[in-house]
């Protein structure tokens, strides 16, 4: 990774029983300014390997001063939210890269329908803050947020939202039982309206069907995932122009495999969606995970923040 940020975590707070939200100020001059919707990856060292973990940035735009993010706890983490949670404190330092911008307001929309799914509040907390200053600069910025959630658990800023934004608000607790009918998302929306999506797969996928069942064409559907790889069975790994051959644990991505041998890859979310890591194999059984090739790509390249080898021969790559 590039362009490495040294920052002081100078503000640490509990939001709920699993989601906590971290302040960071640099070390030395100013933080780069952002676009809502940008993120940044943060460098975890956890105990036996760093993680590289992508997390929206929230809040102001105007504020360059300080980033904050906010981490779900994850019951099945590989460990970096896990040290988020249990080691990062107010004073501590650490790395990060420069913002980068996957998940950007459409310029063109007549209207913003943002949908979170729990922990996927986060990048919508300052497409907010940018809408309402739109609205007051220009009165007439057309938006609404639907956000589910459980009440006491995944509820991170749901009273905040409630009380800014009013009748643009609409919430679903889970533990209440209320639910989000995502086809009336679509009904009675104006010409020219963008929906943007960040939460759980099944939430995006089920968008994804009804959005093209209604005729919405794939440019007015907006969406991010930051989810971690999946894990695998353990395979080989050759590059072709040194010789080096390298063993990808099970738990462990081919990205992470390559970044500990010394091998960097252009990346940006880490989670098979952008495109920036796609390398070429020459050879080997491929486990595609990724969101972003087709099928005639899926013959020559691969994506190696997800995608693993087969465990039956060796993986080729063109590196």
């Amino acid at each position: 990774m590039s362009a490495m940020i040294e920052v002081q975590v100078t503000d640490v707070r509990q939001l709920t029983p699993v989601v906590r939200e971290f302040s960071f100020r640099a070390i030395d001059g100013m933080l780069p300014g952002f676009s809502c919707g940008s993120h940044v990856q943060v460098v975890l060292p956890t105990e036996g390997r760093t993680l590289r973990n992508a997390y929206s940035l929230l809040g102001d735009l105007r504020d360059s001063g300080v980033y904050r993010i906010a981490v779900r706890l994850q019951e099945t983490s590989r460990g970096g939210s896990r040290y988020l949670h249990e080691q990062v404190r107010v004073g501590d330092r650490l790395q990060i890269g420069a913002p980068s911008n996957l998940f950007a307001l459409h310029s063109q929309a007549r209207h913003h329908i943002l949908v979170a799914g729990g922990i996927g509040i986060t990048p919508f907390m300052a497409y907010l803050a940018d809408l309402q200053a739109s609205d007051e600069a220009t009165p007439g910025t057309s938006f609404e947020l639907h956000y589910a959630y459980r009440s006491g658990l995944t509820d991170a800023y749901a009273s905040e939202l409630r009380e800014r934004l009013g009748e643009r608000f609409h919430g679903y607790d889970a533990a209440a039982g209320q639910r989000l009918d995502c086809a009336s998302l679509f009904a009675g929306k104006p010409l020219g309206s963008h929906l943007y999506v960040c939460g759980p797969q099944r939430l995006l996928d089920e968008l994804k069907t009804l959005a093209a069942a209604q005729g919405w064409s794939a440019g007015r559907l907006h969406w991010e995932a930051f989810a971690a790889p999946e894990p695998g069975q353990p395979f080989t790994v050759e590059l072709a122009r040194s010789g080096q051959r390298l063993q990808v644990p099970s738990d462990h991505s081919l990205l992470e495999a390559l970044e500990a041998a010394g091998v960097e890859v252009p990346n940006l979310c880490r989670g098979g969606v952008c495109g920036q890591c796609t390398t070429r194999y020459l050879s080997g059984e491929v486990e595609h995970r990724d969101h972003y090739l087709d099928e005639q790509q899926r013959g020559e390249a691969l994506m190696p923040c997800v995608s693993r080898g087969g465990c039956s021969g060796t993986l080729l790559l063109d590196l």
